[in-house]
């Protein structure tokens, strides 16, 4: 378990976490999430010891990161997948690793096998590509067999097959009782693979709960009808008062009614749908919303360069 209590940090007059407090629970995926600048990284340097923290604390396991006799053996990190000397060869890399934190050598290969680079063990870490080096990465958090996994942006540069392996892995590590805390941008991706979140937005939490419950706070759900006669259905959910949205792809969305009720209206006045659902949102609606007042850097609506002809 991972209990963050009031961390904050400051660099000079900047406050980058401010007062933040949250859970993670052992046996669940946990996704942390936040848009650029919100404090992800800082937090996450600051749980192990990298980053002083101005106030506040951080337990793993009940204890400070400095306090564990053995760090390695409870938490893995993955922080920074291009740190690596690229001279280096995965092996070789590993093996230093494990000399550091008194792993067995052998373990090095056991846990090349378990991300895949075992075939590529013996090539230069300078070679590799982003995905690999992020394979490395989480190679490199398992030498100590940790039950605290701490990954940021781990599916970064992972082409599909990459980025459904990690999901794998992420769910296989929570189901075998660990506890795992991993930042993403890939919202799609957390909605597949976390059981919850921590949502922060400059530095202040902003949520912590499971996803869909997150979704559903932030979003009103709406029922999407697909209509033989479209424009004549619209004309009659408007004058019901319904409050009607089309679609680009033909579809009618409405919000503030079920879709039993849209049936009966359809059936009673003779209408054929061949479509119609519940729209509850999706991860990346509820977290624009959520965080709209936390970006950092906003675009203006319009405000395509115009070019000169290519």
């Amino acid at each position: 378990m991972i209990v963050v209590d009031g961390l904050t940090k400051r660099y000079g007059r900047r406050t980058v976490v401010d007062r933040l407090s949250f859970t993670v629970r052992p046996g669940t995926v946990t996704g942390f999430l936040g848009p650029n600048g919100a404090g992800k990284s800082t937090t996450m340097r600051m749980i192990v010891g990298l980053d002083r923290p101005d106030a506040g604390r951080v337990l793993i396991e009940g204890a400070r990161y400095d306090e564990l006799p053995h760090p390695s053996s409870v938490v893995g990190t993955l922080l920074d997948a291009g740190w690596v000397r690229p001279t280096f060869t995965a092996r070789t890399h590993l093996r230093w690793m494990a000399s550091l934190t008194r792993t067995p050598p052998e373990r090095a290969d056991e846990v090349l096998e378990a991300v895949g680079l075992a075939p590529v063990a013996r090539k230069r870490v300078g070679d590799f590509s982003l995905g690999m080096r992020q394979r490395l990465g989480i190679a490199t958090a398992l030498l100590g067999r940790p039950h605290v996994l701490l990954l940021d942006e781990p599916m970064n540069g992972l082409d599909p097959e990459g980025i459904h392996w990690v999901r794998r892995f992420l769910r296989e590590s929570a189901a075998e009782g660990r506890t795992v805390l991993v930042s993403s941008h890939l919202l799609a991706e957390m909605t597949l693979t976390a059981d919850e979140l921590v949502v922060i937005g400059e530095g202040r939490l902003i949520a912590q709960g499971g996803v869909r419950e997150f979704i559903e706070e932030a979003v009103r759900p709406s029922v999407v009808v697909r209509a033989l006669e479209a424009g004549r259905f619209e004309g009659l959910l408007r004058r019901l008062g319904l409050d009607v949205r089309g679609a680009p792809d033909g579809t009618l969305n409405i919000a503030g009614v079920s879709s039993t009720r849209i049936g009966e209206i359809a059936l009673e006045h003779g209408f054929v749908l061949s479509e119609l659902r519940t729209d509850h949102g999706s991860l990346e609606e509820a977290f624009m919303e959520r965080t709209r007042e936390a970006v950092e850097y906003r675009s203006s609506a319009g405000a395509v360069p115009q070019g000169g002809a290519a």
